[in-house]
């Protein structure tokens, strides 16, 4: 079992996948875009006794961020989360981009861009190795339990209508399908929208 030490945070938050060989525990604090990610400990299945750790991306792992999302997002399509375009989501103050991992090895990752009331899930990848082991739901749960901390109203996401397993995956955690979109990507490839309400939006 390995632990991520951080700092305790303002507000405490606890969670958990409902999988059995996979739980997570997290403390968050109470502001847009936490500056460390909660401490994570990831139980595996018994025949996987590695643990898996979820922590900040580091700019040097922009470059393999961006190769998993060419090779298991945007395949077929032009690539448009680039090194340097990831590099800048990690920079950027208001998207917290999170990776899991088991020492240098880099299983998935995730990114979120927030706003004052909605959230934009932008990127989830997992490599297909490591796939049905509750890495994907982890990496999204935080960053769900983190915009329910911020005071995010929605959460919103698109992704590729010619991915069942996905769709099945998002209508799993709660995410509504609201609207197709024909062409979205590149041109030839239809989207999918999705939303997650967090809490009802505060009145005038």
């Amino acid at each position: 079992m390995i632990r991520d030490k951080i700092p305790d945070s303002p507000s405490p938050a606890t969670q958990a996948s409902s999988r059995p060989t996979t739980w997570c525990r997290g403390r968050l604090a109470a502001k847009r875009r936490p500056a460390l990610p909660p401490t994570i400990e990831t139980a595996l299945p018994v025949n996987e006794p590695r643990a898996v750790v979820l922590r900040p991306a580091r700019l040097d792992e922009a470059r393999a961020m961006a190769e998993m999302s060419r090779d298991l997002i945007e395949f077929g399509l032009g690539w448009r989360y680039t090194p340097a375009r990831m590099a800048t989501l990690i920079r950027d103050t208001e998207t917290t981009a999170v990776v899991a991992c088991d020492g240098p090895r880099l299983h998935g990752f995730a990114a979120m861009h927030f706003g004052d009331e909605k959230a934009h899930l932008l990127l989830l990848c997992v490599q297909p190795s490591q796939q049905r082991r509750g890495i994907g739901r982890c990496l999204t749960e935080w960053l769900l339990e983190s915009a329910r901390v911020a005071g995010i109203i929605t959460i919103a996401l698109e992704l590729r209508a010619d991915n069942p397993a996905a769709l099945a995956f998002y209508r799993r955690l709660g995410f509504i399908e609201t609207q197709l979109v024909p062409g979205y990507y590149s041109g030839h490839v239809a989207a999918r929208r999705m939303q997650m309400p967090l809490r009802p939006a505060s009145g005038i």
